[in-house]
């Protein structure tokens, strides 16, 4: 087994609770999403490569593909990616987790190489 880090998307859907908010209690769960989003960037063993938010040109629930938004990052190892997953449960908006509005989906694998040794 290899000591490079799995590169991991992480993939979180908004579901219907997040849709059934009122207006004015939807910036609440933008507060706990940024800092969701913090935890992640901050966590030990996870650096994030970059970002893509959907939430342009895809409205409504995403329950799978495809999601809301996309992290994609580099992480340790498989307990680093189910802790960074964990996070829905631990970060909170008011008396719920942030799990009740969101769903999260990691995607591991290794970095893929392109090699300029190889011509067909």
């Amino acid at each position: 087994m290899s000591d490079s880090p799995l590169r991991t998307l992480f993939c979180v859907g908004n579901n219907q609770n997040f849709f059934d908010l009122p207006k004015d209690d939807i910036g609440k769960v933008w507060v706990a999403t940024q800092t969701f989003l913090t935890q992640l960037r901050d966590m030990d063993g996870i650096e994030i490569i970059g970002t893509f938010d959907d939430d342009a040109h895809m409205v409504g629930p995403s329950t799978g593909w495809p999601w809301t938004f996309y992290i994609l990052a580099d992480v340790r190892d498989q307990p680093t990616v189910k802790d960074a997953c964990n996070l829905l449960r631990t970060v909170r908006v008011e008396e719920h987790a942030l799990w009740r509005y969101f769903t999260i989906e990691a995607r591991m694998g290794r970095e893929l190489t392109i090699r300029d040794d190889v011509t067909l």
